[in-house]
């Protein structure tokens, strides 16, 4: 679905950054795979996706806090001289308190990392997708807290609602260049993530969505890669929810 088309995927060392590595390797796409830090485990795994795949795999590594380090890989990314047809903006921070107990730093920090930086980057990117003109798709990963909100993910469901929010416009402003923009809604996915949240929580919060169980990451990957390709041209500014079935 994806042969000839180059994508920049962040958050790529685990969860559904890699599984949407994964997927898109798997369909044909050189892919710049984003992560904070260098691993000689994600080294290895990328080195398995070239020998396997069609496209190239290049590791590409910035922390998303750091604003010199988001400018410095975007220009090594501009430098590869190929063209920018999907970006997919997915890492992601979070720190979770109750309202009243919400400090501003870490407040700053979840919205540095879930929104400002990743505008940031964007911006960088979709200048190369102009000077394409070729069109192209950005997939941002809000959260279904960013939709309905949850308790003690003020700052988070807050930042996640921001992204929502700047998708719409991006799409309004970005269809004039043919460059799609979408959002994903994740709901309980079996990542990282919810590994601190208590059993019996998880399994109350999971009992309320129609399909009763958690989802996969793949999941999440498969419903990316259908908004990256071709299949969704005539698919922009929309939020996709991938929750399982409304369930908070």
């Amino acid at each position: 679905m994806l042969t000839g088309k180059t994508a920049i995927i962040t958050g790529c060392l685990k969860g559904i950054g890699r599984s949407t590595l994964d997927v898109f390797a798997k369909n044909g796409a050189s892919v710049f795979a984003c992560a904070q830090y260098q691993t000689e485990e994600f080294e290895d795994y990328c080195t398995r996706l070239n020998q396997e795949s069609e496209g190239e795999i290049i590791p590409t590594y910035f922390d998303l806090s750091r604003d010199e380090e988001i400018k410095e890989a975007a220009m090594f990314i501009r430098k590869q001289k190929r063209p920018a047809d999907i970006l997919v903006n997915i890492a992601g921070y979070t720190k979770d308190a109750r309202f009243q107990m919400v400090s501003m730093e870490d407040m700053q920090k979840t919205f540095k990392i879930n929104f400002f930086s990743q505008i940031a980057f964007t911006q960088y990117i979709v200048k190369m997708m102009i000077r394409n003109k070729k069109g192209g798709a950005i997939i941002n990963t809000s959260s279904i807290s960013g939709i309905d909100g949850s308790i003690g993910q003020l700052s988070y469901s807050a930042s996640k609602a921001a992204l929502i929010a700047a998708t719409k416009v991006m799409a309004e402003e970005l269809g004039e260049h043919l460059i799609r923009v979408n959002a994903i809604a994740p709901g309980f996915i079996d990542t990282d993530m919810y590994n601190d949240v208590p059993k019996e929580i998880l399994d109350r919060k999971i009992a309320k969505t129609k399909l009763k169980h958690m989802g996969r990451p793949e999941d999440v990957a498969e419903t990316i890669l259908y908004l990256a390709s071709d299949a969704s041209r005539h698919i922009t500014g929309q939020i996709i929810r991938i929750d399982g079935g409304k369930g908070i």
